[in-house]
């Protein structure tokens, strides 16, 4: 599969690997320094799992730090507002495994 749909920031590559009318799995890959911005979602969970490098997940109420290496993920429940970094200055891969629900991508800002 291609990329998904148009999000509203850049990362180094992002490839649909499935995408259901309730679950959509994508694999990133954020270079040095990029992130995916402050957001929640409103139905879906993301389940996401390091594949290379370091992927650095915080939230915000409750507020938390998750530093994930290869073979470690971390899950974040609707409503909680999070953001998804790269902490090195290697590039990061990881699979995101969204759903059970309708998509969306809130801004939080």
């Amino acid at each position: 599969m291609s990329n998904a749909r148009a999000q509203p920031y850049q990362v180094k590559k992002i490839t649909a690997v499935a995408k259901g009318t309730d679950v959509l799995v994508r694999e990133y890959v954020l270079g040095a320094g990029e992130s995916i911005p402050w957001h929640h979602h409103s139905e879906v969970t993301d389940y996401c799992y390091c594949l290379e490098g370091k992927v650095l997940i915080e939230t915000r109420a409750p507020a938390a730090r998750h530093e994930l290496t290869p073979g470690k993920s971390a899950a974040v429940t609707p409503p909680i507002a999070h953001h998804v970094s790269n902490p090195s200055g290697d590039p990061c891969r990881f699979l995101l495994i969204q759903g059970v629900g309708t998509y969306d991508f809130v801004g939080e800002g």
